[in-house]
């Protein structure tokens, strides 16, 4: 069976740039990879065939001779041509990218059978606005997986220990040749771990972990806002073989205040005053995280008006300072009147009347002077 043209078997034309050919490999690498296509002898022979394209259109001096004499330009040797040191490490830098995608990771990963860092782990906690500007120390209940005490973590049944996998060596990987490259895949004799348990803890069931809760003391820093991130290090579940444990990462939510209102490190509150408070002026009483503050109004003042408490609002997180608190006045009408307050006002408002007519009249003469 004759093979097909190299630049055919990638997708790209004869006139394709190094990164045209390099992105085509990758993307149909990544579609014919054995270990996406489990199984399927088409799609390796295809990812055979892509192996030896590249190799071939990759090197300058074999695309040369190829483009020149076709196959026979690069013979029977295509597939293992002779490779200098850099020009394997630029193609082993394409399949780095492609085995991240696949595996999850690049080049250098530790065996699979060998011991393996415990997960993270993640607890949201909802604290009140006072408690984020103070700072909050609690304790909280985590349940996770811990090493087994009846087998200490081996998993296998007290007085046996677990034997080497025979099928992968205790490397938890079988490793096979294919093309350039070694391709690794886990063993399915220890599903990866490199060990076989042949009586298994009965507390555990071989799993060598099993899930308890932990009381943790967490120490909340004043100044925090939602979403906020305390990590624990060390305070996840415990690895498997004898593996690290994860982190706990601690996610903050403060709850939203019935009176303060938060933007950054400020506050905000809106504080209501009565018509002669705000016409003549007052000293009232205004609420702050701290307690009660004086606050001066000045006369003539308007709904809407903003004074600032210079730092009553929240401390910074990173220990720079303390913001302010806002105090926004809202002038409020009285819902019932006596008999001397309804007096008062309706004299207030005769007053008024007066005044608005005699404005209404140096209006209409000076509108009368400017048109004549």
């Amino acid at each position: 069976m004759s093979k097909r043209d190299y630049y055919e078997v990638l997708g790209v034309s004869r006139n394709a740039t190094d990164q045209e050919l390099k992105s085509a490999y990758r993307k149909l690498a990544m579609e014919h990879h054995p270990d996406r296509n489990p199984g399927n002898s088409e799609a390796e022979e295809k990812f055979k065939e892509l192996n030896e394209a590249y190799g071939v259109l990759s090197n300058s001096d074999n695309r040369a001779r190829y483009d020149r004499h076709g196959h026979a330009g690069v013979g029977s040797s295509a597939a293992s041509a002779p490779w200098s040191n850099n020009d394997f490490g630029g193609f082993e830098d394409i399949l780095g990218d492609i085995f991240g995608d696949i595996f999850g990771g690049g080049r250098g990963r530790s065996n699979r059978g060998g011991a393996q860092r415990g997960s993270d782990l993640r607890y949201d906690i909802e604290i009140s606005l006072e408690q984020a500007a103070a700072g909050y120390k609690t304790r909280i209940n985590i349940p996770r997986l811990e090493n087994c005490e009846t087998c200490s973590g081996t998993g296998a049944a007290p007085g046996t220990s677990p034997v080497t996998c025979n099928g992968c060596g205790g490397t938890g990987q079988i490793r096979f040749q294919q093309g350039f490259f070694s391709v690794s895949r886990t063993c399915n004799q220890c599903r990866g771990t490199g060990r076989m348990i042949a009586n298994q803890c009965k507390s555990c069931f071989g799993q060598g972990r099993v899930e308890k809760e932990q009381e943790i003391e967490i120490k909340i820093p004043a100044g925090v806002d939602t979403g906020a991130r305390l990590r624990l290090a060390g305070e996840g579940e415990s690895g498997k073989t004898g593996g690290a444990h994860g982190d706990l990462y601690v996610v903050i939510h403060v709850k939203e205040h019935e009176a303060f209102e938060r933007q950054g490190n400020n506050l905000y509150v809106s504080v209501p005053i009565t018509f002669s408070q705000a016409a003549l002026g007052a000293e009232i009483k205004v609420p702050t995280l701290d307690g009660e503050d004086s606050l001066t109004i000045p006369e003539a003042t308007q709904t809407g008006s903003i004074f600032r408490l210079k730092g009553k609002g929240i401390v910074s997180l990173q220990g720079h300072g303390r913001g302010d608190l806002f105090v926004v006045t809202t002038i409020t009408t009285p819902t019932r009147l006596t008999r001397e307050q309804r007096k008062l006002l309706e004299q207030f408002a005769a007053i008024e009347e007066k005044q608005q007519e005699k404005s209404a009249r140096k209006f209409g003469s000076k509108v009368k002077d400017i048109f004549g």
